[in-house]
């Protein structure tokens, strides 16, 4: 995913509306720049009293659910609009990295443990952090080389906590940080010094062995918090895509957290001829494809002893002939048991993914309020812009959910599934479908012309439609859609707050290339991926205008409130403007694509940054009206937390920017507190 383009045409469109502002002749209307997305709800408060979770942040989302809620309430709607920051910390990350800066992401959400506020960098340094003052309590550096070609950029989203029953309170490493890296190791170190748990592994830490040689370093690492349930430490992984048929596999390992010794693994493509999903899979295609990975983060119900994976797509994305079959396990809601690593049940999101339409987020274990009655459920968001609302025992459907036919029609060798699952009450939160001329967007009338064009000339029959040798409009594109920052959850009213970006792709299969150098018109800011193992290549690219904007209309980002008892969309807004793309800072409302996701708290607010311009904001909860925003150092594509100390509540948030997005880098952990 590449943004630079998008940004230049944005800093032209900025420019052709400067020059129509000072003659008043800009429609704002007929482009659709607006905040008002035409759904006009209030939250309805559905408990009498503040739900009895959500104090501190020990872990990444929040809890280890990912409810990604805290009943701080000291910030409030009415008061929000006088934070400001209360402290600054820069950890140095990226000094001295000059070379690599452009492949680095700053994704982290700290936790709080202990009296400290616990973070990784991007080339997953661990750093404790006074929560009230900033100041540097310990740091341990794990000397990431910075020769590699990781999969998802240098990045790290966050650590975990766990503590030893049996340990004597005090003791070395009674409670440990885990960590993992960008080579693949997964790392203890004790929670108040920062020194390595020498007895977990070799010296402290031990490393994932990738099923194959490995084309690059980096192309296999560890970049989302490892889970933690009961004393097992469980990681997945991030394996670069569309490189190769027989790529790694995506085993997911759980380690005993006092040695480090491996106590099960689960691979997403069933291995094990005795394994019922096998029939899903066509001839022996289980024994031959890799991924399917977990490389997001995974969530975990202590009281039930259920764990919760997002997995991705086999090798390769975008063509399936050579793994016929549902892929059952792939693109899945996966609940295994935390302490043997069996399956207890799984859900499937898209069959025989060949759009990279892998669960980008966290399962949001949360629990939905309806008739009087409390419903344990697992919420699943997506890329398609879907969320799905199961049953946390069974994994049936909490809202009902449909099989509906989709596009059918691929490349030759390619057998596609007939229908796809359909959330029945929640409408697409972002729109998945572009007619040429009714929804092709531009800033003139020649480059609206342009972009009918082009998406006349791709096939574009809603969501699902295959890839194929002429074109194929992807929308949402891969990026989602939902991604990575996943979803937050206000426990008193049945919110669900999502944010999504807006944009979409052309996916071209070249049969016979084998380099990017066999494609001759080739776009500059296209990817190439050789797809090695099948008779075709792949290229993408955002489909954009001839200035360089998307091709379909803003708002291209967007933040969403939705009833979960319901299923219903209660408010949509815009989230994002154009201030750091647009010459002069001018800052047009019509949404940025976003990295990074909500929080909600207390005091009736949503925090968020994510966007392409450098801000945190806050909305209110119950209209997603937006109310406040503070001004970051860098790109903020990190999911903010919440805490309160020493009678003061504070929101963090890492600002380092991000590679893929363009955003201005750092190395910034940026607090916010009311004055005084």
């Amino acid at each position: 995913m590449r943004f630079t383009p998008i940004r230049i045409g944005l800093l032209l469109l900025g420019a052709i509306l400067t020059i129509s502002l000072l003659g008043g002749s800009v429609i704002w209307s007929m482009l659709g720049l607006t905040d008002d997305l035409g759904i006009d709800g209030r939250a309805e408060i559905v408990r009498s009293g503040a739900a009895d979770i959500g104090e501190g942040w020990p872990a990444y989302g929040g809890d280890r659910g990912g409810n990604r809620y805290s009943a701080a309430g000291q910030i409030t709607t009415e008061n929000v609009a006088n934070l400001a920051i209360a402290w600054t910390h820069r950890s140095g990350a990226l000094d001295g990295r000059d070379d690599v800066i452009g492949r680095t992401a700053l994704e982290t959400t700290p936790i709080l443990v202990e009296g400290s506020l616990i973070f990784c960098t991007q080339f997953n340094q661990v750093i404790a952090l006074d929560p009230g003052t900033g100041e540097e309590k310990w740091r341990h550096d794990p000397e990431i080389a910075g020769d590699q070609r990781p999969a998802n950029q240098f990045t790290c989203r966050g650590v975990s906590y766990w503590q030893d029953s049996e340990a004597e309170a005090g003791a070395p490493c009674a409670s440990r940080i885990f960590t993992g890296t960008s080579d693949a190791r997964l790392i203890a170190l004790d929670t108040r010094t920062g020194a390595l748990c020498e007895g977990f592994g070799g010296a402290g830490e031990v490393r994932l062995e990738p099923s194959i040689t490995l084309r690059w370093p980096g192309e296999f690492q560890i970049t989302s918090a490892p889970a933690v349930i009961g004393d097992v430490i469980v990681t997945g992984s991030a394996i670069s895509d569309n490189l190769r048929t027989e790529a790694p596999q995506g085993t997911v390992h759980g380690f005993d957290a006092r040695t480090g010794e491996i106590l099960w693994r689960f691979n997403p493509v069933p291995r094990d001829p005795d394994d019922p999903t096998r029939s899903s899979w066509a001839g022996n295609s289980a024994d031959t494809v890799g991924h399917a990975n977990v490389w997001s983060t995974m969530s975990v119900d202590e009281e039930r002893g259920l764990m919760f994976l997002p997995t991705s797509s086999p090798s390769p994305d975008y063509y399936g002939g050579a793994r016929a079959g549902d892929n059952h396990y792939a693109n899945s809601v996966v609940a295994l048991n935390g302490e043997t690593g069996e399956v207890v049940w799984h859900f499937q999101t898209v069959h025989h993914d060949v759009w990279d339409y892998d669960l980008p987020a966290q399962p949001s274990l949360v629990t939905v309020w309806r008739d009087g009655e409390a419903h344990d459920v697992v919420v699943q968001v997506a890329k398609t812009g879907l969320v799905f609302v199961l049953d946390r025992e069974t994994g049936e459907s909490f809202l009902p959910i449909e099989e509906r036919p989709v596009p059918q029609g691929g490349v030759e060798g390619e057998i596609l599934s007939p229908t796809q699952p359909f959330p029945v009450n929640t409408p697409p939160v972002v729109p998945n479908r572009l007619r040429p001329f009714a929804d092709a967007f531009g800033i003139t009338l020649w480059d609206r012309l342009a972009c009918a064009s082009r998406i006349r000339n791709l096939r574009g029959e809603g969501l699902f439609t295959p890839p194929g040798l002429d074109g194929l409009l992807a929308y949402p594109f891969s990026g989602g859609g939902a991604n990575w920052g996943g979803a937050a959850y206000d426990p008193n009213r049945n919110l669900l707050v999502i944010n999504m970006s807006n944009l979409a792709q052309a996916i071209h299969l070249v049969p016979g290339a084998e380099e990017e150098s066999d494609i001759t018109d080739l776009a500059d800011d296209a990817e190439f991926a050789p797809m090695e193992g099948v008779p075709y290549a792949m290229t993408r690219e955002t489909l954009l205008s001839p200035l360089g904007l998307p091709c379909n209309a803003p708002p291209w980002g967007v933040l969403a409130g939705i009833d979960l008892a319901s299923g219903e969309i209660v408010w949509r807004q815009t989230i994002g403007t154009t201030e750091d793309l647009a010459p002069g800072g001018l800052a047009l409302p019509i949404g940025t694509p976003n990295f990074g996701g909500p929080i909600v708290t207390g005091g009736n607010l949503v925090f968020i940054g994510a966007t392409l311009d450098d801000y945190l904001r806050a909305f209110d909860v119950e209209t997603g009206e937006e109310l406040w925003k503070g001004r970051l150092p860098a790109g903020g594509q990190a999911t903010p937390m919440t805490y309160e100390w020493e009678g003061r509540q504070y929101v963090v948030i890492a600002a380092g920017g991000h590679g893929s997005s363009g955003t201005r880098p750092g190395d910034f952990m940026v607090a916010f507190a009311l004055p005084g």
